[in-house]
Parts: structure tokens; C-alpha cells; sequence
């Protein structure tokens, strides 16, 4: 065989590689994201009841939040619920929330294990890994709600306020959550009424765009009708979660 067409044979070969690797990771990267590679082997939801439209599982969300504001909150059978959930998960509804002690998702929404999808972070705000996360839940776990969840007196939110106004840089990394409730802040700021609660109401207003507004994900699933991204604010007196109105 001549040197050129060995050249070519190699070039050929190597091409070939490419390609087959090129395929593999594709085909992997669908079946991580729920694609038709899985569709293949999908199994059951381990918990069936949690298979619901987005306006069904608000309803559930905040029905859980009526039982839990009454005093009336369900007892969960915690060990069967491990027992069904040993082998995977299907939320109906996730949550961001604020990290405050105050606020405990689970509790507030009356919901048992495997029920709510919950990431927590001072200012409730939707950072790469709290995208990156939603994401997961929806278009791995097929999860048709999200709800960001904010709360009166937030201290994230005041200290926000506070280092803006008084221009003075916090200590250790609490700087990285006040530059990301800024922009919530800095648009408040113009509104008539209590700044804080103003503060906090818009910093729940933006993050809830930010989610539904993320791409290539979550803006496609909204599209598609197949997620509803709402906010709400919860009240420490009463425990209640007031949905807010968004345009």
C-alpha cells in the first residue's frame, strides 16, 4: 500500500472515531434529559399520584398550605413512602426558597417524601446551580410546577437594602447575595409603600421570569404547557403563601 493511501486509510479511520463518539454523547445526553434513548426503559412513577398537570398540582400545592395553615396537616406513612421511592422520584411541584429556618417547604405545603423538588438559598433567587437543578426536575423528573417562594422579613432582602443604601460591602462571600437581589432592590426602590416588602415582592417577581425565561429547558417546557413557574410570598404570623399575580 502506498504511503498516501495509508494516509488516507488512517484519516478514514480516525474520521470514523469522531463520528461514533460524536453519536455516543449524543445519545447519551438525550437519555440523561428524558429523551427517546430512555423512553425505551421508562418505568412507573413511583408515586402515581403525582403525575399532574401544572394548574393540578398548584391546586395540591396550595391545598396542602390550607391544611397546614388550619392545623389540619395529613400523617404521611414515611416508611412505605421510602419503600416506593428507593428507585427513583417524581415530584409534582418544586420550590425555591428562601434558606430562613422560619420556612420549611414541606411542612408549609402539607407534602411527604418524594412530593416537592426544594432548593434553598438566603433571597430565594435563582442562581446557575438553582437553574441548572429546575432544570433537572423538570426534564428528567418530569416535574410540572415550580414555585418561588419568598417571605416577609426576609434578612437577605434587608441586608440587601441596607448595603446598597449605606454603600458598605459585607463580610465573606455575603457580598455574592447581595449583588443578586440588587437589581430586585434597585427596581423596588421607585415604588410607593414599604421598601422592604416591595424589595421582597419583586425579588420574587424577577426570579420567577428569570425560570420561565430559561433557556433551552425551561422556556420550552412553559411553551409547551408542560410547566408553570408562579410566586408566592409566605407569611411568618400565619404560615399562609399568598400567590402573587404576574403578568
Amino acid at each position: 500500500m502506498c504511503d498516501k493511501c495509508s494516509e488516507n486509510l488512517h484519516q478514514s479511520v480516525a474520521s470514523s472515531r469522531r463520528s461514533m463518539m460524536l453519536f455516543a454523547a449524543s445519545a447519551l445526553g438525550v437519555a440523561a434529559f428524558g429523551g427517546p434513548a430512555l423512553a425505551k426503559e421508562a418505568k412507573a412513577p413511583p408515586k402515581p399520584q403525582n403525575v399532574l398537570s401544572p394548574d393540578a398540582a398548584l391546586k395540591r400545592l396550595m391545598d396542602g398550605n390550607s391544611r397546614y395553615v388550619s392545623g389540619v396537616s395529613r400523617r404521611h406513612d414515611f416508611t412505605h413512602e421510602r419503600e416506593a421511592l428507593v428507585g427513583g422520584q417524581n415530584p409534582y411541584a418544586a420550590v425555591l426558597s428562601c434558606a430562613d429556618s422560619r420556612i420549611a417547604p414541606e411542612y408549609a405545603f402539607d407534602s411527604g417524601r418524594g412530593d416537592l423538588f426544594v432548593c434553598r438559598v438566603a433571597g430565594n433567587f435563582a442562581g446557575d446551580e438553582t437553574v441548572a437543578s429546575m432544570e433537572y426536575t423538570v426534564a428528567v423528573l418530569g416535574t410540572p410546577l415550580i414555585l418561588v417562594l419568598g417571605h416577609d422579613n426576609c434578612g437577605a432582602v434587608d441586608a440587601t437594602i441596607k448595603s446598597l443604601k449605606d454603600d458598605k460591602p459585607l463580610p465573606g462571600h455575603i457580598p455574592t447575595l447581595v449583588s443578586a437581589i440588587a437589581p430586585s432592590v434597585k427596581t423596588a426602590a421607585g415604588q410607593s409603600g414599604n421598601a422592604l416588602d416591595n424589595a421582597i415582592r419583586q425579588n420574587v417577581i424577577d426570579n420567577v421570569a428569570k425560570l420561565k425565561s430559561a433557556a433551552p429547558l425551561l422556556n420550552a417546557a412553559v411553551e409547551q404547557g408542560k410547566l408553570k413557574v408562579v410566586g408566592g410570598i409566605y407569611r411568618l404570623s400565619t404560615g399562609a403563601v399568598e400567590l402573587l399575580a404576574l403578568s
